[in-house]
């Protein structure tokens, strides 16, 4: 399975231009050369913002279009009416693979006084690998910011992992009656993937990467999420993938856009790839093939 994430910039490059095309012609490209690509996440995509530079329209449409054959799943984390109508801005989940179960869930958003924010959400889309099964497959964007809320929205992230793996460790009742009750993926596998807006010295990444132990499990197995370029890499640190190639948001290139696999997931990482020359986006896009 080959899966990359990117934050897009609702498509916007450093030249200006918005191209949802280039973004999606780049990234299948990057994949090709690893054997063709399974899984797309996008963050930033963008549903009639003109006031955005470059006047983004209606990006999820653009997508579906280019990506025919492809199941394509939009996460808005904001979804509002004004004078321009109904405005949208989220994540997109593309895959090729056959889809078992899809889930949004908004991420805290604690009140902070004359804190420039907006809302977060986390898509969760289960696949079915041919060799790995079902596996569940997460994109968000975290908040830039505010720490406070970065910090609740790691915390969260992690709480949904563990609630995920608790549940398959102990199902609930199987149901075949058709109903919304019937039986429902669980599985260990996951994929947590996405721009995190923290490094990995902050401590928003030692919160979402820590372990979790029968206390908080109920004395369900333990597990953590794992950067995947650290488990090839363990005492490497992982290249940047953000203010390369712009330095709008600070001085020095810095790591934040990971892809974390949960422990079951751990043996399978086979190899990791960050595109560092590309200026389709403020920030890089990152491979990572599971065998």
């Amino acid at each position: 399975m080959n899966i990359l994430t990117w934050n897009t910039q609702w498509c916007c490059g450093m030249d200006g231009q918005v191209s949802v095309e280039r973004i999606v012609q780049h990234a299948l490209q990057m994949g090709e050369a690893a054997g063709g690509l399974d899984v797309l996440c996008l963050q930033e995509i963008a549903v009639n913002y003109p006031a955005l530079q470059g006047q983004p329209g209606n990006q999820l449409a653009q997508l579906q279009a280019l990506l025919p054959g492809w199941n394509v799943f939009f996460g808005a984390a904001i979804d509002e009416f004004t004078a321009q109508g109904r405005q949208q801005f989220g994540n997109v989940i593309a895959t090729r693979l056959p889809v078992l179960q899809i889930q949004h869930h908004p991420l805290p958003m604690p009140a902070e006084a004359d804190m420039r924010c907006m809302p977060r959400m986390c898509s969760v889309v289960t696949v079915n690998d041919p060799m790995l099964g079902p596996v569940r497959i997460m994109t968000t964007h975290l908040e830039y910011f505010s720490r406070r809320q970065r910090m609740a929205q790691a915390r969260a992230l992690r709480a949904l992992h563990m609630q995920a793996c608790a549940l398959a460790d102990v199902p609930p009742q199987p149901s075949s009656d058709g109903s919304p009750y019937q039986t429902k993926p669980h599985t260990h596998h996951a994929v947590l993937c996405g721009d995190f807006n923290f490094e990995p010295h902050e401590t928003e990444y030692a919160q979402l990467s820590a372990p979790w132990g029968a206390s908080e499990t109920d004395g369900l197995r333990a597990g953590q999420w794992h950067n995947s370029w650290s488990v090839l890499h363990p005492d490497a640190p992982q290249p940047p993938t953000f203010r390369l190639q712009d330095r709008t948001w600070g001085p020095e290139p810095g790591a934040c856009d990971f892809i974390w696999v949960s422990d079951s997931l751990k043996s399978h990482v086979q190899s990791w790839q960050v595109d560092s020359g590309t200026q389709a986006s403020d920030h890089q896009p990152v491979l990572l093939a599971l065998r």
